[in-house]
């Protein structure tokens, strides 16, 4: 196939590009930068069956010639508000990138009868009442809160997706993405693991916000990789989990982190002045994913940390 990946230059969308250039696929990469790096392409700029487009998706789109599948990933992801290229100091671009990108992504997919998956998120659950979260769960959001301009974009793309499946035939999917890492991953990110592993291998105490009762579900980058992979070979329509359903708690994960890197420095426990924007639980029912995909992730955590490590020691100066 020749496919659109939207978003090529981020973390989850240069090691798509990757896998379906791996798989033996034409890959039409498509970024503006604003949050993707041109260091995670970079390695492709040789490759004759990778070519790249520098766009804004909130803009009109054409790709000159056949597109038999669309990937859409651009948007800003960081939940960190003192990064730049976080959502809160991106909102407009945020709300843009879910509406009008996934807008025109379904355009293109509706003129050349392309295949149309959509990068949603567990944030779509918000701080979910219900335990694990299954796809039929609506969730327990704030469409006016601080994190809205994320959550509400994935919402509305999810709704427009559904739309133009409903309406127009489009041939979409929808994969609901829960916390991801590995390598190329942005170590200003703000969520735990890379605010962990990077104080870990500069030898600091760990910061862990209240008693660290805050749990998460981790998912290397290779297994949630795979999963996407394969709904985007399946001819599923509806939303579909892609996460690690191994839960822990955030003091756990410190410990963890303190462990596999052998830092000494231990933990410094600070109030949980962020308790506002953060969910207190979040790990997915990965029902479907077992039953309509046979998939299920295979890397534990140790392992995905080790394998992650080195890319945060390069980028840290410390390889």
């Amino acid at each position: 196939m020749r496919i659109l990946i939207t978003g090529a230059a981020g973390f989850l969308g240069s090691h798509l590009s990757d896998r379906l250039l791996k798989d033996g696929h034409e890959i039409v990469g498509m970024d503006n930068f604003i949050t993707g790096s041109p260091d995670n392409i970079a390695h492709l700029a040789n490759n004759e069956r990778f070519e790249f487009y520098k766009r804004d998706v909130s803009n009109y789109i054409f790709v000159p010639g056949i597109v038999d599948a669309i990937l859409h990933f651009a948007s800003p992801a960081s939940p960190n508000p003192q990064s730049k290229s976080g959502y809160f100091n991106l909102p407009i671009q945020t709300m843009k990138a879910g509406a009008l990108g996934t807008h025109n992504c379904l355009g293109v997919a509706r003129r050349e009868k392309s295949r149309f998956l959509l990068a949603s998120t567990s944030e779509i659950y918000g701080d979910p009442e219900i335990h694990p979260q299954a796809e039929t769960y609506a969730g327990n959001v704030d469409p006016v809160g601080e994190r809205a301009v994320y959550d509400e974009a994935k919402r509305f793309a999810e709704s427009m997706t559904m739309a133009y499946h409903r309406f127009h035939g489009v041939n979409t999917s929808i994969v609901r993405i829960f916390n991801t890492y590995g390598p190329r991953m942005d170590l200003d990110d703000g969520r735990a693991l890379p605010n962990l592993l990077k104080q870990a291998l500069l030898g600091q105490p760990l910061t862990v916000y209240g008693e660290g009762s805050q749990t998460r579900s981790f998912c290397f980058v290779d297994d949630l990789v795979d999963g996407i992979v394969k709904l985007l070979y399946s001819e599923e329509h509806m939303p579909v989990n892609i996460g690690n359903p191994v839960e822990m708690s955030v003091l756990e994960f410190a410990e963890a982190i303190n462990r596999i890197t052998g830092n000494k420095a231990g933990i410094n426990f600070m109030e949980n002045a962020r308790s506002a924007r953060d969910p207190q639980r979040r790990r997915p029912d990965i029902s479907r994913a077992k039953s309509l995909l046979n998939w299920e992730p295979k890397v534990d955590l140790e392992e995905g940390i080790r394998r992650t490590i080195p890319f945060f020691k390069e980028k840290l100066g410390l390889a």
